[in-house]
């Protein structure tokens, strides 16, 4: 019993420390953080209309949108002006269920499809291209691939959810590693409580939206972990002050290298540095330009300019970096 209040007590002065700690006066900064823009979409099924959008992926004049209850990516330019639509138009093997999170490299859109556990590949033109994966345990298999990540040389990371693990394939779906235990939950490092999002920062390393366990965790290119966050020693604690999370459902780096993470129960978005350190955070719950109802992505474009996937409100987001 000693050792049980020991341990509460430390625990309350932590909570007690982060609340401290993640005071705004100490995490100004210089961040100037960003003003509303503009947003488009409602619930629906016609043409820039959603039901529970959840993915982005940005290039110079497009944004592409995974619209989850719809099966289909829907694209867009910069201003939310609808360009067409895809995925769920009955062509072999190019129908889409639940897409999630996505990511563009080498003038492909590669697509997370939940239900159909595999990675879809498409031109930027709507075409499909081909798959990587099919439904399994094994190596090169998913249950349920939540978020997808290509670097420059062609490898593909996915957050393989129901599965509990990263896994690593070469460009044609030969495995390469993987990160985690396959099946098994877990707190400490380099494990994952359903893992939803990756995302590369330059050089190669690795950060993973390690979901339920209400943290980011980093990797090397090799393969080795570097570090968390998320809450005391990012060990699965939720919250709301800066630098925690309650449920990391995307993480994304920007074209600056800086990391940008969807706290979906929190219903804001939180940035950081490349190593971890809190910038700013934006966003509240409700239905008011500039709050959210549970986020689920940040696409960050060349201009800087910050577009947030509204999952619950069935809209993208614009916020311009306020100078």
């Amino acid at each position: 019993m000693k050792h049980k209040i020991v341990f509460l007590f430390s625990l309350a002065v932590l909570l007690a420390l982060g609340g401290l700690m993640t005071g705004d006066r100490l995490f100004a900064g210089g961040e100037s953080g960003y003003r509303f823009e503009e947003s488009w979409g409602t619930r629906g099924i016609g043409p820039g209309e959603f039901r529970e959008p959840i993915g982005i992926a940005i290039t110079e004049n497009q944004v592409f949108v995974s619209d989850a209850g719809n099966n289909r990516i829907q694209e867009f330019d910069r201003n939310g002006r609808f360009i067409k639509q895809f995925g769920n138009d009955h062509a072999p093997r190019g129908n889409l269920s639940r897409p999630m999170h996505l990511d563009i490299s080498d003038g492909k859109l590669y697509v997370a499809d939940y239900l159909n556990d595999r990675i879809a590949m498409f031109s930027l033109t709507g075409k499909f291209l081909g798959e990587i994966g099919a439904s399994g345990t094994g190596a090169g298999q998913f249950d349920a691939p939540a978020g997808v990540a290509v670097d420059d040389r062609g490898r593909i990371y996915v957050a393989d959810f129901f599965n509990q693990r990263v896994q690593v394939l070469g460009r044609g779906g030969k495995f390469i590693r993987q990160f985690g235990k396959t099946g098994k939950k877990g707190i400490s490092a380099g494990m994952f409580n359903y893992p939803t999002d990756v995302a590369l920062l330059p050089g190669g390393t690795l950060v993973v939206a390690d979901a339920y366990n209400d943290r980011i965790q980093v990797f090397s290119p090799e393969g080795r972990f570097l570090r968390k966050w998320g809450g005391p020693f990012a060990m699965n604690i939720s919250g709301s002050f800066h630098g925690w999370f309650k449920t990391a459902t995307a993480v994304t780096v920007s074209p600056g290298g800086d990391i940008f993470v969807a706290d979906f129960y929190n219903n804001r978005v939180q940035k950081f540095t490349r190593d971890g350190k809190f910038l700013l955070a934006f966003g509240s719950k409700g239905r008011e330009p500039g709050q959210f109802d549970r986020p689920t992505d940040i696409g960050v474009d060349t201009a800087g300019n910050v577009y947030v996937m509204d999952f619950g409100n069935n809209r993208i987001q614009k916020f311009k970096p306020a100078r």
